[in-house]
């Protein structure tokens, strides 16, 4: 891959990180658990990127293999958090 393109795709990367910092702010400040639960979804999910993204401008494919492992373990967070603040009588917000 030429060198503009490994240097797009860690810019891109680069990107990410600054929106998902700026995602944070709802993890601190949500209103609602589950504000904060989708918040912190969307950073698992960056990170996710993050990685695809430096895997792909590194020429590193060992780094989709931490990606794909960390978005199973983002996905089953978010598995855990719904079940653990569902109730019967519907959604209690908090």
């Amino acid at each position: 891959m030429s060198e503009l393109a490994n240097t797009a795709l860690l810019a891109g990367a680069a990107i990410v990180v600054v929106l998902a910092a700026i995602v944070l702010y709802r993890v601190v400040a949500g209103p609602t658990t589950h504000d904060r639960v989708v918040a912190v979804n969307v950073i698992g999910t960056s990170i996710v990127i993050v990685l695809a993204l430096i895997a792909a401008g590194t020429d590193r494919p060992e780094y989709l293999d931490i990606a794909i492992v960390y978005s199973l373990l983002n996905f089953v967070l978010s598995l855990v958090v719904g079940r653990f603040t569902y109730s019967s009588e519907g959604v209690e917000w908090r």
